[in-house]
């Protein structure tokens, strides 16, 4: 079995994400328990491109779908579709959350307009590229807890992050027949850069 670090992991790096308003019918099937937070027939999913780095306990890439949901009365995130460069992360991921992490191969070119694109033994899954657009004034922090399906249960996991928030311009281009489809036939809703974030993960 592939070694992985012990919870809580210490991440940090860079992100760019897009959020989408989602029709209920489009959206992934999420953790067992849970259901996707909905209004007016569409749930909130985003995806986003993660860069590990720095003093990251693991250094690797990451493309994600998350998806908004409830867990009874509380609001929670669930990672439905992941991919990470790392055979540790993707162990580690799976044995201690229940994060469905599959392995991809990754390009990203990171200047003034960052792209990226990430494909997998099945073919293409995804490209973008962000342009930020202007900077939120201090490191913002955010608290939040992942929920995923472990075992047959349900597995609540906190995270702990603070980051310099940018607003961006992002275009995604997504195969038509791929897992992330429903992300190409719509633009995003909102998109943002999260820039040398610091992530606690689990524990």
């Amino acid at each position: 079995m592939t070694p992985y670090p012990d919870e809580p992991w210490h991440l940090a790096g860079q992100m760019y994400l897009s959020l989408w308003p989602v029709p209920r019918a489009d959206l992934p099937p999420v953790a067992v328990g849970t259901r996707p937070v909905t209004v007016a027939g569409r749930g909130l999913a985003g995806a986003a491109w993660v860069v590990y780095e720095n003093d990251s306990v693991l250094h690797y890439g990451e493309l994600l779908r998350a998806v908004l949901v409830r867990d009874g009365g509380r609001p929670r995130v669930c990672i439905t579709d992941i991919w990470v460069d790392s055979p540790a992360s993707m162990a580690g991921g799976r044995a201690l959350w229940g994060i469905p992490k599959e392995m991809a191969v990754f390009e990203a070119e990171r200047t003034d307009v960052a792209s990226f694109a990430a494909k997998s033994d099945d073919g293409p899954l995804a490209a973008a590229r962000f342009e930020e657009r202007g900077r939120l004034p201090g490191r913002l922090p955010l608290s939040y807890r992942i929920v995923q399906t472990l075992d047959g249960r349900t597995r609540t996991s906190r995270v702990r992050s603070r980051a310099s928030v940018r607003a961006a311009r992002a275009a995604w281009t997504v195969p038509s027949d791929g897992r992330l489809a429903d992300l190409g036939r719509r633009a995003p809703l909102i998109s943002l850069t999260l820039r040398d974030f610091t992530l606690s993960f689990g524990g």
